[in-house]
């Protein structure tokens, strides 16, 4: 069987501009723009010595502007994407600077909060920007193949979905994190809420639990568990633990999806023994095709750097031809930050003490 692994690119991308040179570029952005031949005019940091740092590395990279107001002008001469790449705090100063009108890719999260995200949504909206957010996981290869799969009916109505991923993750590689009130869920889990959102659309009820890790205590929360319910058959489970330091054996991380008719599993190997990762696999079961065994689809790429194509495509393909859906649109990334929010009020207010009563 075969199934589609990348979005339709434009036939002719217009060119990009990054704001921001740190490592997610380096990882990422560039790798996956020079693959999917995207033209990258050039990039601006504030710190100019990171910038020229990539331009020696990336042959795809063509100028380091020395301020923000040279990288505009240059993008407004020859129409050009705007990519963000920056820690969600300094989105909203930035946005204000760009014209009207202009098309921009977003990192996530959007915003550290659900207050800063209302207020990313109404630039956007003010300014009349094109404006999406880098929620990639869903255009991960597998992440199409399993979309494409579920589309077509092959594994029926779908009524499970489970994210686990159990794994040691080197936090102190972004140190950024160890001032902030939240981590997890905003910053790595939410990547997960809003592939749940693509799959199975926004759930009727919630709950969660996110809590910190007695080897990581100067970190906010590292370990979380989040339900979502939609029917009387229908739930989605989302399990994290990133404090698993017992070698790799036993790591994993992995996307399910049961249907009436068949299932699906997906490993993000790049989570696994983390930042060298290992090859993500893909295996589903059908039932009725005389199948005894799970069978594994060979992919096209993974989450890192692949996905990060699916994302400025979407946006590309939509700023060229406004009929194009945009499906990681800021629009529809709000709804994820409003559900991220949601989780971490389940956890402030749910659950129930128990007390032993004679």
């Amino acid at each position: 069987m075969k199934f589609l692994q990348e979005i339709i690119k434009p036939e002719k991308p217009r060119p990009i501009v990054l704001i921001g040179a740190g490592s997610i570029v380096k990882d990422a952005h560039l790798p996956a723009y020079k693959i999917a031949g995207y033209r990258v005019l050039g990039i601006y940091d504030l710190d100019e010595t990171k910038a020229k740092t990539l331009k020696k590395r990336f042959n795809n990279l063509e100028k380091v502007y020395s301020s923000l107001g040279e990288l505009i002008d240059d993008a407004k001469k020859n129409d050009a994407l705007y990519d963000l790449a920056l820690p969600p705090s300094e989105h909203i100063s930035i946005l204000e600077q760009l014209p009207d009108g202009a098309a921009v890719l977003i990192q996530k999260p959007m915003g550290e909060d659900l207050q800063q995200a209302k207020e990313i949504l109404e630039i956007c909206r003010r300014k009349n920007l094109v404006s999406a957010v880098n929620f990639q996981l869903r255009y991960a290869p597998y992440m199409i193949a399993a979309k494409d799969m579920i589309d077509q009916g092959l594994i029926g109505e779908v009524y499970d979905m489970e994210v686990l991923v159990n794994v040691f993750t080197p936090w102190h590689l972004w140190d950024f994190l160890y001032n902030l009130p939240r981590v997890e869920i905003l910053y790595h889990s939410i990547h997960y809420l809003d592939l749940v959102r693509f799959f199975l659309g926004n759930p009727k009820k919630v709950y969660a639990s996110t809590i910190k890790h007695p080897k990581m205590p100067e970190l906010a929360s590292t370990r979380t568990t989040m339900i979502f319910d939609y029917d009387e058959y229908t739930q989605a489970r989302i399990i994290t633990n990133h404090g698993h330091e017992f070698g790799k054996d036993k790591q994993q991380s992995y996307v399910k999806f049961e249907g009436t008719k068949g299932a699906i599993k997906i490993k993000i190997g790049v989570s696994i023994d983390y930042p060298k990762g290992e090859p993500p696999t893909f295996e589903y079961f059908i039932l009725g095709q005389a199948m005894k065994n799970w069978k594994e689809l060979p992919l096209q790429g993974g989450w890192f750097p692949h996905a990060f194509m699916g994302t400025m495509a979407s946006l590309q393909n939509h700023y060229i031809n406004q009929s194009q859906p945009l499906l990681n649109s800021t629009e529809d990334a709000f709804v994820t930050m409003q559900l991220v929010e949601l989780m971490y009020s389940s956890c402030a207010e749910g659950g129930m003490n128990f007390n032993l009563k004679e």
